[in-house]
């Protein structure tokens, strides 16, 4: 077992990645000589060189058709995007060349591409630097989202992302960078595109992804002292989702919270809610729950903690739910 950050973590399942296939490729601003704003690509400059880890000028379409070319050609390319809110000068590129061009060609073009975007709030930043902006990508046909949550997933994630041949959109939360975990280096990991069981439980499911998995894990725990025993998923891939361990938690519990920081409308917990509803009907015994974001642009950062999801406002919705 090693101990490592989430932001380690992927810096060192990147590291992994670039020494297995000499064709992955590291771009975006600052993610050479300075290591990333976050410090996730410390030192890959300095080990891989500077054709394999690319400082970029600050131009996220530029970032992202270069990638599309590079792919194209055989490689690759890990794009990073300093910021969520950073993402949207490179979302034509995104959405009308990355997630179409295998479809376009019949499947004779790859797009191995990812994209990283840190993701969500909570380190006191100004808005275009904490949103959730996932749900735009999962909503994009040709195009894979996932979330880690967790050092864990995180070096593996990353790992399976890059391998895979399609375009993946990896999030990752930033208010978690710095967070522990034993990390088993030689274990087999999860499926990529799989969700997963953080915790056991009987009397309600409790559903997340990203940064809100330590609160709802919080949240579990909390709510042991009332005689509740919940059960915690981490979706982990927002497209596809996989709700099959959310079914047949619901099916055995009869009731979901689902908890994300997007805002609320045509979001993550939406779609969750809505096929919930559709598969599990008769099962349920309550309505289902959201504990999102509000339907608002990002506050300013001294407001942030009454806009984020927490331990309070997850609660409350546990209870609710069982007041039914």
């Amino acid at each position: 077992m090693t101990v490592l950050t989430l932001a380690k973590a992927l810096n060192d399942g990147l590291r992994a990645a670039m020494e297995r296939d000499p064709k992955v490729l590291v771009m975006g601003e600052d993610v050479g000589k300075l290591g990333g704003v976050f410090r996730v690509t410390d030192g890959l400059q300095k080990d891989f060189g500077e054709q394999r880890v690319l400082d970029t000028p600050l131009a996220e379409s530029g970032i992202i058709g270069t990638a599309v070319g590079l792919a194209i050609r055989g490689f690759r390319p890990v794009c990073e995007i300093q910021f969520d809110g950073f993402v949207f000068p490179g979302f034509d590129q995104i959405s009308s060349q990355l997630a179409k061009l295998h479809f376009r060609s019949q499947g004779k073009v790859r797009m191995p591409v990812v994209v990283r975007i840190p993701f969500g709030g909570g380190i006191g930043a100004v808005e275009h630097h904490s949103e959730s902006p996932e749900s735009f990508f999962a909503h994009i046909a040709g195009l894979k989202v996932v979330a880690c949550s967790n050092p864990v997933d995180a070096y593996w994630m990353i790992q399976q992302a890059i391998a895979s041949d399609d375009p993946i959109i990896f999030f990752e939360p930033k208010r978690r960078y710095w967070e522990k975990a034993e990390v088993d280096l030689d274990a087999t990991p999860l499926p990529l595109f799989a969700s997963r069981v953080a915790r056991s439980g009987s009397t309600l499911t409790l559903a997340g992804y990203g940064p809100v998995m330590r609160t709802c894990l919080e949240a579990a725990t909390a709510a042991e002292a009332d005689g509740h025993d919940i059960e915690v998923i981490d979706l982990r891939t927002l497209s596809p989702l996989d709700l099959g361990p959310v079914v047949e938690s619901v099916r055995r519990t009869g009731r979901l919270v689902v908890v994300s920081e997007a805002p609320s409308e045509s979001s993550i917990t939406a779609e969750v809610a809505a096929r919930v509803q559709e598969l599990c009907f008769h099962s349920l015994e309550a309505p289902v729950i959201r504990v999102a974001g509000f339907d608002t642009p990002y506050p300013p950062s001294k407001c942030e903690e009454d806009y984020l999801p927490d331990l309070d406002r997850v609660l409350d919705a546990v209870d609710r739910s069982l007041a039914w």
